[in-house]
This record gives structure tokens, sequence and C-alpha cells, in this order.
């Protein structure tokens, strides 16, 4: 009798298997939940996002969604794990995307990084951020997410801008003015958009990298 090669005995999901396209609707249904929750929390804020808000924005009854996620706190814990994750690959796209081969790396890794943090993704995260303050639950989410997240945008960084290899100090100066300028310019955008001085900002930004670069 021929034996079955590994693959054979691995079950997949399809459309005549019952069980396998139930696990794709539950999957489908709660992706469609949290990111209902994501959107309340850029529109809502996160005091305002109730269950049944979610619950309305994601077209479900409030039993169905509390089917997949018995309790909003249950929902939160999925949206930081999905916001977190897309947002690292936002990242890591919006930072790849037109980096020169050889050119000034500088100029085009500010304009990703500002691009990145004015996304919805990074409101809601600032929403949940501010919200932690005073949600301890919510803050216990949240701190792994963020020191892994930190963690990740320093590991890309690194692989993307070769060219701080061998100075350690300086990179992580440069990484830390990038962050803290771009988010704080990011939260004031969100309600004082002001181009001039955002390019004013991120010129002076750019002849600060060029400096901590020797060039």
């Amino acid at each position: 009798m021929a034996s079955k090669s590994p693959l054979s005995a691995v079950p997949t999901a399809s459309a005549a298997d019952p069980i396998g396209w139930q696990a794709q609707k539950s999957a489908a249904t709660r992706n469609l939940i949290i990111e209902a929750a994501i959107k309340c929390f850029v529109e809502l804020g996160y005091a305002q996002t109730t269950t049944t808000a979610i619950a309305d924005k994601a077209g479900l009854s409030r039993g169905a969604m509390l089917h997949h996620f018995p309790s909003k706190l249950d929902i939160v814990r999925a949206a930081v794990d999905y916001l977190h994750a897309k947002r690292l690959r936002a990242f890591r796209k919006a930072m790849s995307r037109g980096l020169p081969e050889h050119g000034d790396h500088v100029r085009q890794g500010v304009e990703a990084m500002w691009g990145h943090v004015r996304h919805p993704m990074f409101v809601a995260f600032f929403e949940l951020s501010v919200a932690s303050r005073t949600e301890p639950d919510l803050a216990e989410i949240l701190r792994p997410a963020q020191e892994s997240f930190d963690e990740a945008w320093s590991h890309t960084a690194r692989e993307l801008f070769p060219e701080w290899e061998g100075r350690e100090e300086a990179f992580n100066v440069a990484l830390d003015l990038c962050r803290y300028l771009m988010e704080g310019m990011a939260i004031a955008y969100l309600t004082h958009k002001e181009s001039e001085r955002d390019h004013r900002l991120m010129a002076y930004l750019e002849k600060q990298f060029h400096q901590l670069l020797g060039k």
C-alpha cells in the first residue's frame, strides 16, 4: 500500500469541508468585529466605544458578537494584537517604499515615517495609549505590544539604514528624535493641520540626521 505524504494528512479548508468552511467563517467574523472596534476607537474614542457600538459598526447583533468576544476587554485584547501586527507591516512597507539603493535615505525615511504616523492605525493606538493611563487592564494589554513594536521598529530601521552601522549611539538618538518628534507632530495634526510647519520641522529633522551621520 502506498504511504500517504505528510501533506495529505493535513486537513484543508475548502467549500466542501464544513469544518474548514465554518472555521473560515468564524475567523472572518472575528476580523470584522476587530476592524469595527478599531474604527470605533478612531471615530468615537475608547470611552465611547461600547460592545453595542462595535456590533452596530460590524453589522452584527450584539449577541452574535458576544459569541466571539464575551466582553469589551476581550475585543480590545484581540484588537490590540491585530492592530500591533498591522502597524508593524505598515511601518515596514512605508519605510521600504521608494528607498533608493544609492541616494538620500534620510529624506526618504523621514517622509515614510511621517506617512506612517498619520495613518488611522496610529490614531487608534494613540487613543488606546491615552485611555490606558486610567485603565489598568488596558495598560496591561498595551505594555507588551508597545515593547514588541519598539523592538521590531528598531530592528527594521537598522535593516533599512545600513549607513548607521558603527554609529550606535548616534543611531539611537536619531531613532528617538524621529519617533518622538513625528508622533508629537502627528498628534498636533489631528486638530491643527499646518503643512508649512510640518515641512519646516521635517527639514530640520533631516539636517540633524545628516549631522549625526557626519555629512
